[in-house]
């Protein structure tokens, strides 16, 4: 555990980030390294956790103040990465819902869904995820062929579906 060298830096950390990894270090520690056990029987994290991780401040950090979020840089999203590593973590999908779902919707969405989803995101409220199905693709999002083209006020969807039970359907 990051305890085991308390004075560590890296380079690329600044004073603040330094201390933000010690506050994730101490948050992580407290409330989930010793569910672990647990989460990984129930195969989820309880929606406490993503409530007290919120109210912590851990959940989108780089995302503005205005949305929730912290302000922050992606310095500050990888010391909570580093302090994830070292919690021994493998069932809260902070990387998922933190670092690439939430910045889709910053980046790709209107001002209405981002002041509406947004503030829950950071909270923990709403948790977000990304879920897939191909035939044949696997968790290999770059091997999906599936298109959606717009088409006046629709879409035209040209894919295919799984094809029987056995295709792997992927939530991640």
């Amino acid at each position: 555990m990051s305890e085991l060298f308390p004075d560590y830096r890296s380079r690329w950390e600044t004073d603040d980030q330094r201390l933000f990894r010690k506050h994730a270090a101490a948050f992580f520690r407290r409330e989930a390294t010793p569910h672990q056990e647990r989460w990984a029987e129930q195969h989820q994290v309880e929606r406490e956790f993503w409530n007290k991780a919120g109210a912590a401040g851990l959940i989108c950090l780089e995302l503005p103040e205005q949305y929730g979020g912290g302000g922050g840089n992606f310095g500050h999203e990888a010391a909570i990465q580093y302090e994830l590593s070292f919690s021994g973590d493998s069932a809260f999908g902070f990387g998922v819902h933190s670092t690439v779902c939430a910045h889709y919707i910053y980046a790709f969405g209107g001002e209405q869904q981002k002041e509406r989803w947004l503030p829950q995101v950071t909270t923990g409220e709403a948790v977000l995820a990304i879920a897939m199905t191909e035939p044949g693709t696997g968790s290999d999002l770059q091997a999906v062929r599936t298109t959606a083209v717009r088409d006046g006020d629709d879409y035209v969807i040209n894919g295919r579906r799984r094809s029987s039970p056995t295709d792997p359907t992927v939530i991640c």
